[in-house]
């Protein structure tokens, strides 16, 4: 597996907040001004006023895209109460669970998957949600989507499961949940690397000693 440093495209995005400013201010734009800005009240306010739920900003996200994201918990429960369409992704398609997956925010991940987020999806660099949780996320998030029907060994077109993210990033609890849920240890990428060798590669000496301990090979 070519390990790439596993970011979430949704946050590549250093440019948003110059982007949003380049709009026309109007309800929606505050709207989004306000999700970013994590005012539940103000977004309250709008969304009352005639702001919709759903508005985006110049890279597709939303006010339940930006809570998501950034863990706030009371917003996203207010937006999904608004009316917000919890699969709703931006223009790298990368959808609120994926973000909320990636930064380790299990009850969101799991007020989401409530209001029906799809565990299936895929964003632009063909990464889901699971692949998020798996090696950036925690094991909340991993047994939250696993729970909702993701599949524990699912590949990516490189042959790349959430094992082998979850070996490369050193994620032990990832790590042993995926095995406690039978997934293919000696799953090869398209190099032929196993999670294993991907430890062993990435340095990741706890990770390859979890791997060897419940009989991975390299």
């Amino acid at each position: 597996m070519p390990i790439r440093k596993l970011v979430c495209v949704a946050v590549l995005a250093a440019g948003t907040a110059v982007a949003a400013q380049a709009q026309t201010r109007n309800i929606n734009f505050d709207l989004l001004v306000a999700a970013r800005a994590s005012d539940v009240a103000t977004a309250s306010r709008l969304i009352d006023e005639g702001a919709n739920p759903n508005a985006r900003n110049r890279l597709g996200d939303t006010p339940l895209n930006l809570a998501a994201r950034a863990g706030q918990s009371e917003l996203v429960r207010v937006l999904l109460a608004r009316g917000a369409d919890v699969n709703r992704a931006n223009l790298a398609r990368v959808t609120p669970l994926m973000g909320a997956a990636y930064g380790g925010h299990e009850g969101i991940v799991r007020d989401l998957l409530a209001h029906k987020a799809d565990p299936h999806a895929v964003d632009r660099i063909h990464k889901t949600a699971l692949v998020y949780a798996a090696g950036n996320g925690n094991r909340g998030c991993l047994e939250a989507l696993l729970e909702a029907g993701a599949e524990a060994d699912q590949r990516d077109p490189e042959g790349e499961t959430p094992l082998m993210w979850a070996a490369a990033y050193g994620k032990l609890e990832n790590i042993e949940l995926l095995l406690a849920r039978g997934v293919q240890r000696d799953a090869r990428d398209a190099r032929g690397m196993t999670a294993l060798a991907i430890a062993i590669e990435q340095k990741q000496d706890a990770a390859a000693a979890a791997l060897r301990k419940a009989g991975a090979r390299p």
